[in-house]
């Protein structure tokens, strides 16, 4: 099977990746308005990870984010909004990331597995055996690598601008932007503000340069977690915003095939951080599939 972008589309994916990468910092222009309180840490797998907790509902959510994000980069609309009767709201700073911070971030070729694992154990830590898994971008990778490997832990899944492999055309617009001279300051400088030039750079190389490391099969393409797909029991929703030039429409397809129990949902006018330019939206058809108040329509 060939998964090719149309060549016209190749630039714009490279310039999407870095304004998304640099959209996990900037996107959030209200002030912050979660108490301190709601900032703990918790010690799982060697590692003090930080996590934003808030709410006291009975469905337990965990919130995963996308590549370099943490909780309030990524998700702050949605730990400003979700139900907090019906929801105890979960969003992990990966090890690296945000203030999860010692360790210093590193990408080895299974980070994907490492970083699931992690929020395994940071989950087993806080004494939660059942909850669902909301996943944006790399952090929708980790989830289903989670349902894979820990159905029974999973209650429901939602991921949005996932990929469960990389073809070369994608691998080859990862390589294009792993200079970030060639960003442009507006997404550079938060990232640098964030994390220190020095060790942005050193992140984002080491995640660009571990899909080199990556095996591939006879077409080039890296599988991250295709295999895994079929061990995914839990309902799953994937959304995909037709705007979203750094996942093409393919990859969402091709979870919606290969898990059992999904649906996916397309927005016509959503992009790659669809969660943040259209959270009340997000927030409600979350809400509803999460709680099952409803059957979800196919477009939005």
């Amino acid at each position: 099977m060939s998964f090719l972008f149309k060549p016209q589309t190749f630039g714009k994916v490279a310039s999407c990746l870095s304004k998304y990468i640099g959209t996990t910092i900037t996107s959030q222009t209200r002030k912050m308005t979660l108490p301190q309180s709601a900032h703990l840490k918790v010690y799982a797998n060697n590692i003090d990870f930080s996590y934003v907790k808030v709410g006291n509902g009975n469905q337990v959510v965990l919130l995963l984010p996308g590549a370099l994000g943490s909780a309030t980069s990524d998700f702050l609309p949605q730990l400003e909004s979700f139900d907090r009767d019906n929801f105890t709201v979960i969003a992990l700073d990966p090890r690296g990331y945000g203030t999860t911070r010692p360790p210093q971030r590193d990408f080895p070729v299974d980070f994907y597995v490492r970083d699931a694992l992690d929020a395994v154990r940071v989950m087993e830590a806080l004494d939660y055996p059942k909850y669902s898994v909301l996943g944006w971008s790399d952090g929708g990778n980790c989830a289903c690598i989670m349902a894979s490997w820990h159905p029974a832990r999973i209650n429901k899944l939602l991921v949005w601008g996932s990929n469960s492999f990389v073809t070369p055309k994608e691998h080859e617009a990862y390589k294009s932007i792993r200079d970030i001279i060639l960003w442009s300051p507006r997404m550079r400088d938060p990232m640098i503000q964030e994390y220190g030039r020095k060790q942005f750079e050193a992140m984002w190389h080491g995640w660009v340069d571990s899909f080199g490391e990556m095996e591939k099969d006879a077409e080039g393409i890296i599988d991250i977690y295709r295999k895994d797909l079929k061990r995914i029991e839990t309902d799953t929703m994937i959304i995909h915003g037709m705007k979203d030039r750094l996942v093409p429409l393919f990859q969402s397809e091709y979870l919606r095939d290969n898990i059992a129990n999904s649906k996916l949902v397309i927005w016509d006018d959503g992009a790659h951080n669809l969660h943040l330019r259209f959270h009340e939206r997000f927030k409600k058809i979350a809400e509803e599939f999460l709680l099952d108040h409803t059957t979800m329509p196919s477009h939005l």
